[in-house]
């Protein structure tokens, strides 16, 4: 999608060119996939190839596989460029999740060739977007790489998301409700149509979420389970991609991104929820905003509800030291850092006071107060 500004030339990677979804979607699904190509070159992770195997029986394919290794790397995708050359392959195929799609999308976008998307759990919106993060091999995330396009056919299957822990969909909740407290304040007062179009919708991503979380969790695979995977897989996307840049990512995901330079086995979602909380409570310190300190203890509650993190410790880094919850604040405010999308300065002493401070109650205080404390906080 092209739209002329008086500026420049706006380009706009706003959905895949197809999406194919449903119950038993994948095994269907070979006549589409073969119209983009004959040799796939299939990437995911050792476990997950494993399990979409006999998803993958189609006679008119010649396909070959690969792991693309712990993260979405440099490494990792120079030896993936390798293997994929020397299958002669005509098309790309990702399988899994966050990760491993975008090595899959950022892979075909080096070789120019077509990608297909099949997320195997609803961690995140991943499958959709034109957008790939890379990390280093530890896991710390180094920077993202904007696609040209979305992916050519994103296949859904509700059976093959079922097979993924339960904590994965909560995850893709707590990710897709970022959303609406990112873009909202990115870009809650643009006059812009398409702008004012995906906050809107974000808006209402973050109600479907409130209203039927608790529900599709506690019966998977019901139609109730599969209105909230879409809505973290497809109507997460639409956002980013309606959107644009302005509308993704603001502290929340800068604070995730500060995080996996520190030790945690928690995964993308976890983080960005946790990240919500710790915007969240920036806008109270700092502007002493209390519409966001009501949402935060909304929030609070509904993350009891469905069991997603409120604090450092429930992302298991109850015991990081001071010196490396300072790393995550320092790489969350580094210069490019999406956390100064927000409307007013974040000073380095404030951040860290908002990351140990997430479940503080509402008192007015200004957070200066609270610096002192963080030692404390979070040494005990």
């Amino acid at each position: 999608m092209y739209m002329q500004t008086a500026n420049s030339l706006l380009s706009l990677a706003v959905a895949p060119s197809s999406v194919i979804r449903g119950v038993n979607a994948l095994s269907q699904s070979g006549d589409a996939i073969a119209r983009l190509g004959s040799r796939p070159f299939v990437v995911g992770g050792s476990n997950t190839l494993a399990v979409v195997q006999p998803y993958l029986q189609f006679p008119q394919l010649s396909i070959a596989e690969a792991t693309y290794g712990y993260d979405c790397s440099e490494a990792s995708l120079e030896a993936l460029n390798a293997a994929a050359t020397q299958h002669q392959a005509d098309l790309i195929i990702g399988v899994g999740g966050g990760k491993a799609l975008d090595a899959a999308k950022l892979l075909a976008y080096q070789l120019q060739l077509p990608v297909v998307t099949i997320p195997t759990s609803a961690a995140t919106c991943a499958a959709w977007t034109a957008l790939s993060n890379v990390y280093s091999e530890q896991g710390a995330f180094l920077y993202d790489v904007s696609l040209d396009n979305c992916p050519n056919l994103l296949i859904l299957d509700y059976d093959l998301i079922q097979t993924a822990p339960a904590h994965t969909l909560i995850a893709g909740i707590g990710d897709a409700l970022a959303k609406w407290y990112e873009a909202s304040v990115s870009s809650g007062h643009s006059e812009q149509t398409l702008i004012i179009g995906a906050v809107q919708q974000a808006r209402v991503l973050r109600d479907i979420l409130f209203q039927k979380s608790a529900a599709a969790l506690a019966s998977p695979g019901s139609a109730v389970w599969r209105e909230v995977v879409d809505a973290t897989v497809l109507l997460a996307g639409v956002i980013g991609g309606l959107g644009g840049a302005q509308c993704r990512t603001v502290a929340a995901h800068a604070v995730h991104n500060g995080l996996t330079h520190v030790a945690s086995h928690s995964i993308h979602g976890e983080k960005v929820a946790y990240g919500i909380l710790v915007q969240l409570r920036l806008e109270e310190l700092i502007q002493g905003n209390q519409l966001a300190a009501a949402a935060r203890q909304q929030l609070l509650k509904f993350y009891i509800e469905i069991g997603l993190p409120q604090t450092l410790n429930d992302l298991g880094l109850g015991g990081m030291t001071l010196d490396s919850l300072r790393k995550a604040a320092e790489i969350a405010l580094v210069p490019k850092s999406d956390i100064h999308r927000l409307p007013f300065k974040v000073p380095l002493e404030q951040l860290m006071a908002a990351m140990v401070s997430t479940t503080a109650p509402v008192e007015g205080r200004t957070g200066l107060d609270l610096v002192p404390a963080v030692k404390h906080e979070v040494e005990s």
